[in-house]
């Protein structure tokens, strides 16, 4: 037989010498297999990489690395300095660490002598990437996955401490810091990881075939970036089996597509309901499913419902600014609602970014003396952004400007930049565990309809994106009544009408404490509700599941820790708590209204065009 590649030589020998775990677990690979699959893996190495580099060469991607990783670099520069500066303390930190490695030395030195040894830095119970026994069973990989534990802790500890530092650049550091821990992780790498290590000598390198073919896709679907799949899209469909509550397209123009769904209830509420959904994504997320869809829930309950879809923008629509959003999107959508219902008093919902250009929008009617909204919902949505979370790393005057640069040259902010932030603030569950699944293990994510919505990017007009960075995220505008829409001054005080404000408790996008002190900045009566877990299922929150909790206490009064303290907890969906005060306030009923009927003639079927364009 011919030699085996060094490559496979390699595995072979490491797999018949390790003497890992129970033997049969790290067999030796069938070697002639494995030789072929490590030829097939260099082979499709290539294809991987000519898929990458083929844009950059051409020019239809800049290679902007270097400037990528300049914020990360500075931020963690930042650090060093901090403690490079003063000798006591980089001597301290460097003590701790060394101090830690010799404890954890001496306890692998008796497990690998027999001895049972307590563990030195033990990953929280929620970790996922260290469920394999073998992590906890193999003295050599329990050292690696107690060394890593350790330094990330370390660091992290290091960062906190740096309290002389800007918060806002320790802030930072602490966010790049856990981006470099991530990929780190000795779970992301075949020899280091003992679950990885098995399925490759049992495969014979097989796995890492398919995944290296999957990566190839994933970086021709991305133009060349990589772009992780993290569910089959092939097994859902828009209008099949996502989006599907009946209704139709009742208004057009270039900004949005406004639907009105069928009613399901012979009596409506006189009232009609508006959703301004956010537009760094699609509408559909209120409905994933029949089982999972607030709207179908509430049309069900009563309610004649009207939902705006977002263009998805292109340079035609990159002098689009909040002004237009305003103008084109809620104002136009209350001017059609009235024409399709007769009714010009209408009760509307915003969600996150919705939400914030709902208030915005308020806050100039307020301004004008439009009355047309009678009522209005808050989910998970800043007004204040002085808790903003950890979005907040990516808005700083330089920065800002970085990005305005980069969206002058097409007129809009690429879908896949939007959606690469939200995956960074999660970085192991959204990022590493989909590039170990896919490239290593080789396996096709599951299908599952909310990370098929998640990947279905929006791009963001220049000018919308700017003036929300700029006026929200980095000045703050809004809630200090210095946001200007309209040529109007916005004062939030100014805005009286019942407010029903939803947070969650687990949102690391609006977050609890900010959507609270946004919450006082109204004039009028509000409800303040705290959903369980995040920013998506805190909302889609089904009320057939009775699946978390919600808390509620009346007005946002006193500090948010003060608030949840005496806050009545309430097992299941808020959904029925919030029908309850949406009835209440407008309480008087109507006949039923088909999409059509009305002055405005039906354009197509729901979800419509828009929804349909691809980032």
């Amino acid at each position: 037989k011919p030699p085996l590649p060094p490559a496979a030589a390699a595995v072979a020998a490491f797999a018949a010498g390790a003497g890992f775990g129970s033997g049969a677990a790290y067999r030796a690979p069938d070697v002639e297999a494995l030789a072929n699959n490590v030829a097939r893996v260099i082979e499709q190495s290539g294809k991987a990489l000519a898929a990458y580099m083929r844009p950059r060469e051409t020019g239809a991607i800049k290679a902007t690395f270097a400037d990528d990783m300049g914020e990360m670099v500075r931020s963690l520069g930042h650090i060093a300095e901090y403690y490079m500066s003063e000798p006591k303390r980089a001597l301290e930190a460097q003590t701790a660490l060394t101090t830690q490695f010799i404890n954890l030395w001496a306890a692998t030195l008796q497990r690998f002598q027999g001895a049972p040894a307590a563990p030195v830095a033990e990953p929280d119970r929620s970790d996922k990437r260290f469920s394999d026994a073998e992590w906890r069973d193999n003295p050599y990989f329990d050292f690696i996955k107690q060394a890593y534990v350790l330094t990330t802790r370390w660091a992290d500890d290091l960062v906190r401490r740096a309290d002389e530092l800007d918060p806002h650049e320790r802030d930072k550091a602490q966010f790049y810091l856990r981006q470099v821990t991530a990929a780190l992780s000795p779970s992301n790498f075949v020899a280091t990881n003992p679950e990885l290590l098995r399925m490759t000598l049992q495969e014979s390198g097989e796995n890492l075939v398919r995944g290296l073919k999957m990566m190839t896709e994933d970086i021709e679907t991305g133009k060349g970036n990589l772009r992780i799949r993290q569910s089959d899209a092939r097994a859902f469909e828009l209008g099949v089996n996502l989006a599907v509550t009946p209704g139709k397209v009742v208004f057009r123009n270039n900004l949005i597509e406004l639907i009105q769904y069928e009613p399901t209830t012979p009596q409506v509420y006189k009232r009609p309901l508006l959703i301004v959904p956010p537009w760094i994504n699609k509408f559909y997320i209120l409905d994933l499913n029949p089982e999972k869809s607030f709207i179908r829930w509430a049309v069900a309950q009563g309610l004649t419902v009207f939902v705006i879809s977002w263009v998805n923008p292109d340079e035609r629509h990159a002098d689009k600014g909040f002004d237009a959003y305003m103008r084109e999107g809620i104002l136009a959508a209350l001017e059609a609602v009235e024409q399709a219902t007769g009714e010009r008093d209408v009760t509307a919902i915003g969600y996150c970014v919705g939400g914030t250009l709902l208030a915005a929008t308020l806050g100039y009617m307020a301004a004008v003396g439009d009355k047309r909204i009678g009522s209005v919902t808050f989910f998970t949505a800043l007004v204040d952004f002085t808790d903003a979370g950890d979005l907040k790393v990516f808005v700083d005057a330089e920065q800002l400007k970085d990005v305005e640069e980069k969206m002058a040259e097409h007129g809009y902010l690429e879908g896949s930049a939007m959606a690469n932030a939200f995956n960074m603030l999660r970085p192991n569950d959204l990022i590493w565990s989909y590039y170990v699944n896919n490239y290593l293990k080789g396996k096709e994510p599951m299908p599952f309809d909310l990370l098929v919505w998640n990947s279905d990017s929006t791009r963001m007009p220049a000018a919308n994106h700017n003036f929300y960075l700029r006026h929200c995220y980095l000045q703050n505008d809004l809630s200090n009544g210095r946001m200007v829409l309209g040529g109007k001054t916005i004062d939030l005080g100014q805005v009286t009408m019942p407010i029903y404000e939803l947070a969650s408790r687990e949102d690391h996008i609006a977050p609890a404490r900010g959507v609270f002190r946004g919450a006082k900045c109204f004039g009028g009566p509000v409800r303040f509700v705290l959903a369980g877990s995040g920013h998506i299922a805190g909302v889609v929150n089904p009320a057939g599941k009775a699946k978390y909790q919600y808390w509620t206490d009346g007005p946002p009064t006193g500090d948010f820790e003060s608030w949840l303290a005496r806050a009545n907890e309430t097992p299941g969906s808020w959904w029925p708590d919030w029908i309850q005060w949406v009835a209440t306030q407008a309480p008087e009923k109507a006949p039923a209204r088909k999409p059509g009927e009305g002055k405005l003639k039906a354009l197509c079927d729901a979800p419509g065009d828009y929804v349909r364009v691809k980032a």
